[in-house]
C-alpha cells in the first residue's frame, strides 16, 4: 500500500551519498508509487546529480520528489509512515520527538553502507531501541546475497542496457550527445571515476604504451584534474587529448541516467565509492573499484571483501591483481593492466553472470517496502 517516507541524507562524499539517496527516493516514488519526502542538507552537490534542483529554493518538487534544505524544515513537520537515516545520518531532535509522539511510531531506518564482508549478513534486519524514546531503529544493509537488501535495481534496466548495447548506432548517438566524436579505430572504451589515486599514472602510462588502443572517457571532477597534471596540459569538457595510444575524452559530468548509459557503453568501468560501484556492476561489464579511502586501511578489507565473493569461482581471477594494486595505489600497475587486458572476454562473461546474480537478490526498494510494512502491521 502507499506509504509516505522520509530520506535524510547528509552529503558527506560529495554525490555518493546523494546519488544513492537520490536513486532510493525516484525508485519509491516512480517505481512503486510512494510519496517521498527528501531531506538533504547540501543542495549545491545535488545540483550537480539532477540540474533541475534550485539551491536557493527551501522546498520544491522534482520529478515528483519533495526535496526539502534539511535545516528549513525538519523540525516543523508530521514525520511520514516510514523515516529513513541514510548512512547513519542523526536526525533531528524535535523530529524525533514528533515521531514518538505519534500513536503509531514510524518504521524507522539505518540504511547503512553497501559492504560484501561477511558480518553484514547477521546483521541486516537487526532491531536497536532507542535509549530515551519509545522508538525501534532497524539496520538495513545493502548487499550481494539473499541475507542482505540487495541493490537498487530499476524495472526494466537490464532490457534498456541491453537495447543500447545491441545497437551501435545509438551508442554512437549517445556517445554524440555527450561530445565524444566517432573513432573509426577505437578498440577499448573505458570510462573513469576515482579519487585522488598515486596509481593514476602509472595505469595511464600503461594506457598510453598498449598498442591496441584504449579510448578513456572523464567526467569533470577530481579523476579529471589528475589527468590534467599527468598530460601536464589543461584538459576541458569538450576536448580529446592524445597520450601515445591513449585518447583522453573529456565530459561534462552527467546525470544519473546518462551515467547509466555511459556504463553501458564501456568496455571497462573505472568506479568510486557506493552509487557509481553499484551501477557499474549492473551495467554487466568488468569494473575496477576504488573503495573510499579510511584510516588505517580499513578500506582495503571492503575492498578485498568484495573481491572475495565477485572473483569467486572465476580461475585465475582476471583483473584481482589490478584490483588490488588500484586500491593499495601500488605494485606492478602495468603488469596487472597487460593481464586483465589479455583477460577481458573471460572477465565480461563474469560480470555479466555476476549482474544477473545480483538481479536474482531483488530490488533493494522493494525489499525495504516489504520489510517496512512488516514493521507496520
Amino acid at each position: 500500500m502507499p506509504r509516505r517516507w522520509d530520506i535524510f541524507c547528509a552529503v558527506v562524499d560529495n554525490f555518493g551519498d546523494i546519488g544513492v539517496c537520490w536513486r532510493l527516493a525516484r525508485r519509491l516514488s516512480l517505481g512503486l508509487g510512494q510519496s517521498v519526502r527528501l531531506w538533504v542538507d547540501d543542495l549545491y552537490s545535488f545540483q550537480r546529480l539532477r540540474a533541475a534542483v534550485d539551491p536557493a529554493q527551501a522546498a520544491q518538487t522534482i520529478d515528483g520528489i519533495e526535496v526539502l534544505g534539511w535545516d528549513a524544515h525538519a523540525a516543523a513537520v508530521e514525520p511520514a509512515d516510514i523515516v529513513i537515516e541514510g548512512f547513519g545520518v542523526k536526525l533531528p531532535a524535535r523530529y524525533l520527538d514528533a515521531m514518538a509522539a505519534r500513536q503509531r511510531p514510524p518504521a524507522w531506518i539505518n540504511l547503512e553502507y553497501l559492504s560484501a564482508e561477511p558480518w553484514v549478513d547477521t546483521h541486516h534486519g537487526l532491531p536497536s531501541p532507542h535509549p530515551r524514546l519509545p522508538l525501534t531503529k532497524y539496520f538495513f544493509f545493502p548487499g550481494f546475497t539473499a541475507a542482505t537488501g540487495g541493490v537498487l535495481i530499476e524495472a526494466g534496466l537490464a532490457a534498456a542496457r541491453e537495447a543500447l548495447r545491441a545497437d551501435p548506432a545509438a551508442q554512437a548517438a549517445f556517445r554524440r550527445s555527450i561530445g565524444i566524436a566517432a573513432h573509426a579505430d577505437a578498440t577499448l572504451w573505458l570510462s573513469l571515476f576515482c579519487y585522488d589515486n598515486r596509481a593514476l599514472a602509472p595505469l595511464v602510462s600503461a594506457w598510453a604504451g598498449d598498442a591496441r588502443g584504449v579510448d578513456c572517457i572523464v567526467p569533470a571532477g577530481v579523476a579529471l584534474k589528475q589527468l590534467e597534471a599527468i598530460a601536464g596540459r589543461a584538459i576541458v569538457p569538450g576536448a580529446c587529448v592524445r597520450l601515445g595510444a591513449l585518447r583522453i575524452h573529456a565530459i561534462p559530468f552527467l546525470d544519473p541516467d546518462q551515467y547509466d548509459r555511459l556504463l553501458w557503453t564501456c568496455d571497462l568501468n573505472l568506479v568510486r565509492g557506493e552509487d557509481s560501484f553499484v551501477r557499474a556492476q549492473l551495467a554487466a561489464r568488468p569494473l575496477l573499484w576504488q573503495a573510499y579511502p579510511q584510516d588505517e586501511g580499513a578500506h582495503l578489507t571492503k575492498a578485498e571483501a568484495f573481491c572475495d565473493r565477485y572473483f569467486a569461482g572465476l580461475s585465475p581471477a582476471v583483473g584481482r591483481d589490478l584490483f588490488t594494486a588500484w586500491n593499495r595505489q601500488c605494485g606492478d600497475i602495468a603488469g596487472a593492466w597487460a593481464a586483465l587486458r589479455d583477460g577481458l572476454p573471460r572477465l565480461n562473461a563474469h560480470a555479466a553472470g555476476w549482474a544477473r546474480r545480483l538481479e536474482e537478490n531483488g530490488d533493494l526498494a522493494l525489499n525495504l517496502a516489504t520489510f517496512c510494512e512488516d514493521r507496520l502491521e
